[in-house]
């Protein structure tokens, strides 16, 4: 399995026969640079989408369209994104799970909110959400834009996974302190991923609160573009 970093909360994971991109950001990404867009996305087989803010769905019709790969996520954000232009979309919800290939993704709560900008209003678009990532014998979980819940105990206790990628960054989500104490908790991880870092001066520059709260896990600060083998 590789994990690439896209930079704020976008990744790429190939993990068995799937090559997922998650909430990828690229135009107005100020941590990817042009000349990767076409590197991030190549070979993409699955976009999945949390919600509905910029920073998670202006390019999902571009990339879809550029890679010939379906989309799937909230209900009503997946039918704004058909009136979008997206012509493969699969809307689902939280307890769903809908297989990619060998891959199983199964949609979890986030706490957060979802909404992409209207003419004079946020237009609601569903629920926020993350995922639990299920191939090679691994279970990655996906926070999305999260902070602390209390769902992430049975989330935690049902899903087991063993791989954290989790928003870190503060301001709009928990921050690298909360999430260690999410962490220990309510999960049993092997390895931690921060994202939704770095980005802008108002979040986390670095992974230092994360590192130091969670001593027996291996916590990777992920660098944008270069994959982590799991």
């Amino acid at each position: 399995m590789n994990i690439i970093w896209l930079g704020h909360g976008s990744f790429r994971i190939e993990i068995e026969d799937q090559v997922l991109l998650i909430d990828p950001w690229l135009h107005g990404n100020p941590m990817l640079e042009e000349a990767q867009h076409g590197t991030a996305i190549d070979g993409a087989t699955q976009i999945l989408v949390t919600h509905g803010h910029f920073d998670h769905t202006d390019d999902i019709a571009e990339v879809a369209r550029r890679c010939g790969a379906p989309v799937a996520g909230m209900f009503e954000l997946m039918a704004w994104l058909e009136g979008k232009g997206v012509e493969n979309a699969t809307g689902f919800n939280k307890g769903g799970t809908i297989h990619c290939g060998k891959v199983a993704v199964t949609m979890v709560p986030a706490s957060h909110s979802s909404s992409v900008t209207g003419d004079a209003v946020p237009v609601y678009t569903g629920a926020e959400t993350g995922f639990m990532i299920r191939g090679e014998g691994r279970t990655v979980y996906f926070s999305g834009d999260t902070t602390i819940m209390a769902d992430m105990e049975w989330m935690g206790d049902y899903h087991k996974p063993d791989i954290g990628i989790l928003s870190a960054g503060g301001f709009y989500t928990m921050d690298m302190k909360a999430a260690a104490y999410a962490a220990k908790r309510y999960f049993d991880f092997t390895t931690v991923i921060p994202c939704h870092y770095r980005t802008f001066d108002a979040l986390a520059q670095n992974a230092d609160d994360l590192i130091a709260g969670l001593p027996d896990v291996e916590v990777i600060e992920p660098q944008v573009m270069q994959p982590i083998e799991l």
